[in-house]
């Protein structure tokens, strides 16, 4: 043995390298069965009965002192090279049993943005790790908005959340990336994570890498992508003829919306984007803001036109309240018309519709601020060619939400009802 490999060897004995004690245990543990099995050979015929209780409590004892040497080297060594995993050695062995569970899941596209897309994509990633989340550029409001103005990068907000959706890190990471200031001149209202987005972006220079880079930081399942990486803007002509550029201005007005398209209409989608649908095997559209959004990734037309050659399933999952100044009034059938009418009939297959009965005191605060259930009108859907799943699926509390784990178990239960029909065997968790 050289010189060089002798040192390295040594070096294990050094004082605070904390395996010596469990190496000698491990030893220890190996010393006592090999005496049990010497002693049973040369005295098995003149065994006691006392003789063989020690015998065998003795065996029992050096391996008991073996697992436990073993399991604590295993440990030194998992949280040196992997310093960020902390908690019991089963449930690390577990998680990353897990995680080679989900990289064999379905390869699903999730578009929109808002609290909906985060909602959904919270949910899938407990199913597969194969998750592309496409995301809408066109908020002008709020931190998202004033960031976009002041330092002319796209807004971060909707990709901040659909980030920390898919996050993996510790929660007080999270914690850090959703904070929002409430004091400080220029500094209230900005939520860590959109600066924290804003700064990367200036560092490096590429909005796109600042998000790949932040992704990192999280240790995202999946990934997180602008739907495009020019600076466009959305338009709205409304019933009564009115034009208006910018969503917030949209949004602000209390008049039916007629159509929207983008500025400039020719954006270019990102070709992570258009790539993650090539290879899809599972599209979905909302839950979010119709008009804000879910439509303007569908308004890009590389966009649209990849989603149409693709083969994979697409679903749409319909909001549960009406929007005021944006949906008011509508019904489950109104959403997908205007969905479909904005881009393609070919752009869904399966309609997933909300059954739950909303409360009382719920309605009573919603209808306040002009929001009310969406009228369950299925039957026009299914006229239309389309399946409809229906179901309980919102979390009541405070507000109306979608439930995450019980939206995404039905999404994939639905998935590979399809493929086992058309012979696609498919596991479900």
């Amino acid at each position: 043995m050289s010189e060089e490999k002798k040192l390295q060897f040594f070096k294990w004995f050094y004082p605070g390298m904390g395996i010596k004690r469990w190496i000698f245990l491990c030893a220890l543990g190996l010393l006592m069965i090999i005496l049990v099995g010497l002693y049973a050979v040369r005295a098995f015929s003149k065994t006691s009965v006392l003789f063989a209780a020690f015998s065998t409590a003795l065996l029992i004892f050096g391996v008991f002192l073996i697992i436990m040497a073993i399991k604590n080297i295993l440990r030194i060594f998992v949280r040196t090279l992997m310093p960020q995993r902390t908690g019991e050695l089963v449930d690390i062995v577990y998680q990353k049993r897990q995680e080679r569970f989900l990289e064999k899941g379905p390869r699903v596209v999730a578009i929109g943005g808002g609290t909906g897309l985060a909602t959904l994509l919270s949910g899938l990633k407990n199913y597969t790790k194969n998750i592309t989340a496409i995301v809408t550029v066109t908020d002008t409001g709020g931190s998202s908005g004033r960031l976009r103005d002041e330092l002319d990068i796209l807004p971060p907000g909707d990709i901040r959340n659909c980030l920390v959706a898919l996050a993996d890190a510790e929660p007080l990471m999270l914690e850090l990336f959703q904070y929002r200031f409430e004091n400080g001149h220029g500094l209230k209202g900005h939520s860590f994570g959109n600066l924290f987005i804003t700064a990367l972006s200036k560092v490096t220079g590429d909005f796109d890498k600042a998000i790949k880079e932040s992704s990192k930081v999280l240790a995202i399942r999946g990934s997180v992508i602008p739907s495009t990486l020019e600076k466009v803007a959305l338009v709205g002509e409304f019933e009564d003829g009115k034009v208006v550029e910018g969503e917030t201005n949209i949004t602000a007005r209390s008049v039916a919306l007629k159509r929207v398209w983008l500025k400039p209409e020719d954006c270019r989608a990102t070709e992570e984007a258009l790539d993650a649908i090539d290879n899809a095997d599972l599209i979905i559209y909302g839950p979010g803001s119709l008009y804000t959004s879910v439509l303007p990734n569908l308004l890009i037309k590389d966009i649209l036109d990849r989603i149409l050659e693709s083969e994979a399933r697409k679903f749409y999952i319909a909001n549960v309240m009406t929007q005021p100044g944006e949906t008011d009034g509508f019904s489950v059938f109104d959403h997908l018309s205007q969905l479909i009418q904005h881009t393609d009939p070919r752009i869904i297959d399966a309609v997933f519709v909300n059954t739950a009965v909303i409360p009382d005191y719920l309605l009573t605060r919603y209808g306040s601020q002009n929001a009310y259930p969406a009228r369950l009108d299925v039957d026009r859907i299914r006229e239309r060619g389309y399946e409809v799943v229906e179901a309980e699926m919102v979390r009541l509390g405070e507000q109306v939400r979608h439930d995450q784990e019980k939206l995404a178990k039905l999404i994939f239960e639905e998935f590979f009802e399809l493929n086992t029909k058309e012979g696609k065997v498919s596991v479900l968790k």
